[in-house]
């Protein structure tokens, strides 16, 4: 898998706090730079560079030895790609878990809704996963950018999914886009109500979850 992390934020920013999972389910902390440039330690594979502290020798970590890892703000899980679905030729990547709840929503860039064809892989940033939620603010993240062999960003359209994880990840589209979001965020019913007035669609999602993280955060 060719996928590079593009992170908008200066070179003197590049290392960010954070932390990964490993395929085992160990958790490290420690500094993140999501696009370390040149080729990693797998062909054809992603990869972060990490080191434990400021001091420490930096060392790669590719696709296949992480379950996520979390850079700043911004939180991403590996997914395999639902269907007949490609992401950037590959059938897993990294998507961002824009909601963390019982009905989980993912985000990422150049998903169809079906056979991806080559298509990259861009991941906006906001909201991550943890205790609470990370990104409370509305465009609170680093913007992180997963593409294909780089090159930095792409106007290919935002897609999100729906589901309890990514093993059941379905298309969340303008259709059952009400009755998704009024289940996901059914503990909030003052979220639903604007919900159902039809106040959110998918085009300010990312509006609705901050202010569904706003409501949640008064009740804690």
């Amino acid at each position: 898998m060719t996928l590079v992390l593009i992170v908008q934020i200066s070179q003197a920013q590049k290392w960010q706090p954070g932390y990964f999972t490993d395929i085992k389910g160990v958790k490290t902390q420690g500094l993140i730079y999501p696009n370390p440039g040149g080729k990693g330690p797998i062909k054809d594979e992603g990869f972060v560079s990490f080191k434990d502290d400021e001091k420490a020798e930096p060392y790669y970590l590719s696709t296949s030895d992480l379950q996520s890892f979390v850079a700043g703000k911004d939180s991403f899980v590996v997914a395999h790609a639902p269907g007949n679905e490609t992401w950037a030729k590959k059938e897993f990547d990294f998507v961002r878990v824009a909601l963390n709840e019982e009905i989980k929503i993912y985000a990422t860039r150049g998903a169809g809704s079906g056979g991806g064809g080559g298509k990259k892989v861009h991941v906006s940033p906001v909201m991550g996963v943890g205790a609470g939620s990370y990104g409370a603010s509305y465009g609170g993240g680093l913007g992180i950018s997963l593409g294909n062999g780089g090159g930095g960003g792409g106007s290919n359209k935002l897609s999100y999914y729906y589901g309890p994880n990514t093993a059941n990840m379905k298309h969340l589209t303008d259709e059952n886009f009400k009755d998704i979001m009024s289940e996901a965020m059914a503990d909030e019913p003052e979220v639903v109500e604007q919900i159902q007035a039809n106040r959110f669609n998918l085009r300010n999602i990312e509006k609705l979850i901050a202010y569904f993280n706003k409501v949640k955060a008064t009740h804690q």
